[in-house]
């Protein structure tokens, strides 16, 4: 039998993790991020970049009000971000394939460090000046034609693997 949102039996948990997006603008990208934040105890999410469409009546179709639930702020210029994350100690990794990226299943997660996730732009991906300063770039192996995958997607495969090891 199929249990109601209310009769799941999942431990209420928050991890020390901080969702980076790089100047990611569709609205059902947004909703569903805050959503899988949600789901996956993410501590907050930052959104990087001007005019982020954070309008709750356009976002709420794909986030269920999960934006109401978790921390979030716009940061609009990058090297702001960059000073934030590096003054605050984050392990920063970022989800991109790259020249010197590994497969995600090898990512390290250091004990005691809060952790600053980037996921990057539905056009441009992240940015190569985020790239430069993090610790770890990781990308998720995939097995047919394209090399990409919804933002979206590829974020509830990152946090899944974060959180459960």
């Amino acid at each position: 039998m199929q249990l109601t949102h209310e009769e799941n039996q999942f431990e209420r948990k928050t991890f020390p993790i901080t969702l980076v997006c790089d100047h990611i603008y569709f609205q059902q990208n947004i909703g569903s991020l805050f959503r899988i934040s949600e789901a996956f105890g993410v501590e907050n999410i930052i959104f990087l970049g001007k005019d982020i469409p954070l309008t709750p009546r356009k976002i709420n179709k794909t986030s269920r009000s999960t934006h109401l639930h978790v921390p979030h702020t716009v940061v609009e210029e990058t090297a702001e971000l960059i000073d934030y994350l590096i003054e605050n100690e984050f392990e920063i990794i970022a989800l991109e394939i790259a020249s010197d990226s590994k497969p995600l299943k090898e990512v390290v997660i250091p004990e005691n460090k809060k952790i600053a996730v980037i996921i990057g732009s539905e056009i441009n991906g992240i940015s190569n000046e985020l790239l430069k300063i993090s610790h770890q770039i990781v990308h998720i192996n995939m097995f047919g034609n394209n090399s990409s995958m919804n933002v979206s997607q590829a974020t509830s495969i990152i946090l899944y693997e974060l959180t459960s090891k």
